[in-house]
């Protein structure tokens, strides 16, 4: 089963992010947060060692989707990429749809078991959704 790591400049948002979405996946779906630095004077950031951590603990065969809130989430979650394993780094995907919308999206995709590929072409068709309320 395909699994994730939600990243945020806060811990509070990937960790409401990853409450959100446990609501709806099954429990072999794993759902890691990385968001937040360790610091508490300076709690809003990114820190590739601790999205490179999250993505070990949810590694699966079936490959892992990190989904990212800005754009420096995205230079850090490339470099804990650069730090994993080449064999784990392989099978982890970034994922630029919308955050929320785009996880529950794809935590659904993979809890109906379908592969990475699939998962983030439901996450990236998230941003849809809310455009159809508009018209």
């Amino acid at each position: 089963m395909v699994n994730f790591v939600i990243v945020s400049h806060s811990a509070k948002i990937a960790e409401g992010v990853v409450e959100l979405v446990s609501q709806m996946k099954v429990d072999t779906c794993k759902v890691i947060a990385a968001g937040g630095l360790d610091d508490p004077h300076n709690p809003i950031g990114t820190d590739a060692v601790k999205i490179m951590q999250a993505v070990e603990e949810a590694f699966s065969p079936d490959g892992v989707v990190i989904l990212v809130d800005l754009g420096s989430a995205i230079l850090s979650a490339e470099t804990a990429l650069d730090l994993l394993e080449s064999e784990i780094a392989e099978k982890v995907k970034i994922c630029y749809a919308p955050l929320v919308e785009g996880a529950l999206s794809a935590v659904v995709a993979a809890s109906a078991g379908d592969n990475i590929e699939n998962v983030i072409a439901e996450a990236n068709a998230s941003s849809e959704l809310k455009l159809s309320f508009s018209a």
